[in-house]
């Protein structure tokens, strides 16, 4: 039994049946989310240190870390880009 392949619509949020408006801010958030881990790991950071470099608990870096994307907004994930050192832009969608 094979099962068919779909071309990805180049949003994961899309492609799982998110309108268009709340599947760029889904894809805006999970990839803050990704450079902040990378962010992270680059700089060999405990998440104790990384707590105090982006301004919030180190509970909250777990979250970070472990992907708890719910728990964080489009605002808060610009906000610790912003602490780290990132200058975020916003992508016109082609």
């Amino acid at each position: 039994m094979s099962e068919a392949v779909v071309n990805s619509s180049g949003n994961v949020f899309i492609d799982l049946g998110y309108s268009p408006d709340e599947a760029a801010i889904l894809q805006m958030r999970a990839d803050l989310m990704a450079d902040l881990r990378k962010f992270i790991k680059a700089k060999r950071l405990t998440q104790t240190k990384a707590a105090e470099i982006l301004g919030v608990s180190q509970s909250r870096v777990s979250d970070l870390i472990r992907g708890k994307w719910e728990r964080f907004s489009l605002e808060m994930l610009i906000t610790l880009a912003t602490r780290a050192g990132m200058r975020v832009n916003l992508k016109k969608a082609a």
